[in-house]
């Protein structure tokens, strides 16, 4: 069975921005892209680690792909504001894909730059914020045939926590780490479903799609454990080592959302057990996953709590 990236288009032409990719499925995901064709912008947190992420891209490269870093830290909205202008200076203001990648799991609580908690704000918040400010860019690159594309990863995990609006930061709940990554990732498919009602009611040529990885070896277990670990994610490690997937297969369904046929609001995953791992095919929302209501709030609160105004505004029919 060919690998994903061996059945990517030739994609030459292309401009894609790919954040966390200094490591595992974001490093992967820019490797198979630039192999392809693509000029990738690999999103870094660090100028160090992200440029050897560069390097190690570069050296794969046989043709007219590219790869190129931007300094982002998804929990610091100055720098999500100075990232996005730098990559629409730096693109003529035309994206072809933005995929969301980055997150983090697990770990203590602990809060960003701008006060949020950790995972709804790297996770949720600061992808939505980023997304917003490189609307124009997509919109740009887009046209009725082939459209631009946002690509949100969520996760298995969407399904171990609700979402509390009225305590998004867990300053009234006793934190649960789990819990917390589980609502950053169903805030990510929300996200997903109301950015594309209104993409389709402003009629603008972009997609929104999403994706997840099932179990896959990535850093994210790894990252959580060296910021502080809980018994939950202790539990965790023996799942991920013996079940999880390479992320070189493990990034099938980011990359079929990225460059495949697909429709707005689409949700892909593997198709193995328990969309654990496999092939691409859609994947299974959870009921709260489904919530207009909820959707369309969480979009209301999550511009109030970033300052970015969203784009496309028109309200979506709840």
């Amino acid at each position: 069975m060919p690998s994903p990236h061996e059945l990517l288009p030739d994609l030459a032409g292309r401009t894609i921005v790919v954040t966390g990719t200094t490591s595992g499925l974001g490093l992967a995901l820019s490797a198979a892209l630039a192999a392809a064709g693509a000029r990738v912008l690999m999103t870094v947190r660090d100028a160090e680690r992200g440029a050897a992420a560069v390097d190690q891209v570069r050296a794969g490269i046989d043709g007219a792909g590219s790869a190129e870093p931007v300094l982002l830290d998804l929990a610091d909205l100055c720098s999500v504001r100075a990232a996005a202008a730098e990559i629409r200076d730096r693109t003529g203001d035309r994206i072809d894909v933005l995929i969301n990648n980055a997150a983090v799991s697990l770990g203590p609580h602990s809060r960003t730059r701008d006060g949020f908690e950790l995972q709804i704000g790297t996770n949720h918040l600061g992808p939505a914020a980023l997304t917003w400010l490189l609307m124009p860019a997509l919109r740009a690159a887009g046209d009725r045939g082939h459209p631009a594309r946002v690509v949100t990863t969520s996760s298995l995990g969407h399904r171990t926590g609700g979402l509390d609006l009225a305590d998004l930061h867990w300053e009234r709940r006793r934190y649960s780490p789990t819990r917390a990554y589980g609502a950053s990732k169903l805030a990510n498919l929300l996200f997903t479903a109301e950015l594309d009602r209104r993409l389709r009611t402003a009629a603008d040529p972009v997609l929104s799609i999403a994706a997840h990885p099932g179990l896959t070896t990535s850093q994210l277990l790894p990252n959580a454990l060296a910021r502080g670990s809980t018994w939950w994610s202790r539990l965790l490690v023996l799942p991920d080592r013996y079940l999880s997937q390479p992320v070189t297969t493990g990034i099938a369904s980011q990359l079929m959302a990225a460059t495949g046929p697909v429709d707005g609001g689409d949700y892909l995953g593997p198709t193995g057990p328990f969309e654990i791992r496999g092939p691409a095919s859609p994947a299974r929302r959870s009921s709260a996953a489904k919530d207009r209501r909820l959707a369309n709030e969480l979009w209301q609160i999550t511009s109030a709590a970033t300052g970015v105004t969203p784009a496309p505004g028109p309200a979506s029919h709840t």
